[in-house]
């Protein structure tokens, strides 16, 4: 579809959610009080959802809130927020909702070059959070030989991968960097593996071209192919097959928008700001207007050189609303660091560490080097720091094994008071 077609089929599949969600949900029967004739109207006349007002609903309505347009009978499939911050969120699913979101999946697979004859291996503990089980449940309805890695430490992941000879990874990219780093020390040579794409999501990282590079180095031979997606959303992008790093919405399932983080005004075209979903065919638990928190930097609209008219975000997920801090009057985003260290090829795991000290935020970091690595590595990424954030940010090195690992999402940023 051109925009054009894009926009009218969005206005009408809004159209028939309102229809099928009021009065049946009682969660948004009263943000969709309005009617409206435009996608227009529609941003101007519905209200933003926020994830504090689903915890206060499920809060007030135990165990799963208000956002149900049928009875809790007719739903099969329960999953809950990773909750890196807050409170979990907890969401379930009717047959069609998540046959909807294996739909979802399949676009994402399909514009990565998987097709029935592929083996994927999925590096996922499969616990109640969404994570991969859609990704999974997707890949069989597909053909693919999907292989589950939950409930395995990272060595019998890896020998899983190498006696499957899966050739598809799907996990964190943090988790793509631990594997790596496993199979250095059991001298396993990656290049010899059958592995010859990994979808990472879960996190930011796939599209940060320093992560993205250290991945390709890490696994020689592979494609890093990005995606994203949250429980309340379901997966929402795919990678541009022809433009590495770019993300496009799905926009045929979802009505995006790019607004203002702080005043939630609709902002220029083409312009950054924070990425607000809505979904178009997950009706039995729908999220309508919602706040993602993720800051994105879409292009200007016009056709991708894929042949896409669907909204691409360049660089992907940029970073949360919620993790920029401010040191020194300079805004400082998680996906800058992780560029900057990743870029350098001699980080194998690093924790960033924020500090109070006397009112003031200041910011240091930690690293493990590559055993490889220089003794100029320190100030070499410290002068690295400085040149892209226009911050002294100090550098220490820790000994090997000193740092957490991570299966799923990372939690490097940690917060101090001195």
């Amino acid at each position: 579809m051109n925009r054009s077609g894009i926009q009218s089929f969005q206005l009408a599949r809004l159209q028939e959610l309102r229809r099928a969600l009021v009065p049946a949900n009682l969660f948004y029967s009263q943000k969709l009080t309005a009617e409206f004739s435009s996608l227009a109207e529609f941003a101007a006349r519905v209200p933003f959802t926020t994830k504090a007002e689903f915890v206060e609903d499920q809060r007030l309505h135990p165990p799963f809130g208000t956002n149900l347009t049928y009875r809790v009978a007719a739903y099969t499939r329960f999953c809950q927020t990773s909750s890196t911050t807050g409170h979990p969120l907890r969401w379930v699913d009717t047959e069609e909702s998540w046959d909807w979101m294996l739909d979802c999946w399949t676009r994402v697979y399909e514009a990565a070059g998987v097709a029935k004859a592929d083996r994927i291996f999925f590096a996922f503990s499969f616990g109640p959070f969404l994570g991969f089980w859609t990704a999974f449940d997707a890949a069989t309805r597909l053909g693919c030989l999907a292989i589950p890695g939950g409930g395995m430490s990272s060595t019998a992941r890896l020998r899983t991968l190498i006696d499957t000879r899966a050739n598809v990874l799907c996990c964190t990219p943090t988790y793509a960097v631990r594997l790596a780093e496993v199979a250095r020390q059991e001298e396993v040579d990656l290049s010899a593996l059958a592995v010859k794409t990994i979808i990472v999501a879960g996190e930011p990282g796939g599209s940060v071209p320093g992560t993205r590079a250290m991945l390709e180095r890490l696994w020689p031979g592979t494609r890093i192919v990005d995606h994203h997606g949250m429980t309340e959303t379901g997966p929402v992008s795919y990678e541009c097959p022809l433009r590495p790093g770019v993300l496009h919405v799905l926009e045929t399932e979802f009505f995006p928008e790019i607004v203002d983080p702080h005043s939630g005004d609709s902002v220029p075209d083409g312009q950054t700001g924070e990425l607000v979903i809505t979904n178009l065919g997950r009706i039995a638990s729908p999220v309508i207007r919602y706040r993602t928190g993720d800051i994105v930097q879409p292009s200007p609209a016009g056709r991708c050189e894929c042949g896409s008219h669907e909204m691409a975000l360049e660089g992907g997920i940029l970073t949360r609303r919620d993790d920029m801090v401010v040191i020194r009057g300079v805004n400082v985003y998680p996906s800058a660091i992780d560029d900057v260290l990743h870029a350098s090829g001699s980080v194998v795991e690093y924790r960033v560490e924020i500090l109070t000290v006397r009112s003031m935020t200041e910011i240091r970091i930690e690293i493990e080097p590559e055993p490889a690595a220089g003794e100029g590595l320190a100030p070499h990424l410290e002068s690295a720091l400085r040149d892209a954030l226009g911050l002294r940010i100090p550098v220490h090195i820790v000994g090997t094994g000193t740092l957490p690992r991570f299966e799923m999402k990372a939690k490097r940023w940690v917060r101090t008071a001195q």
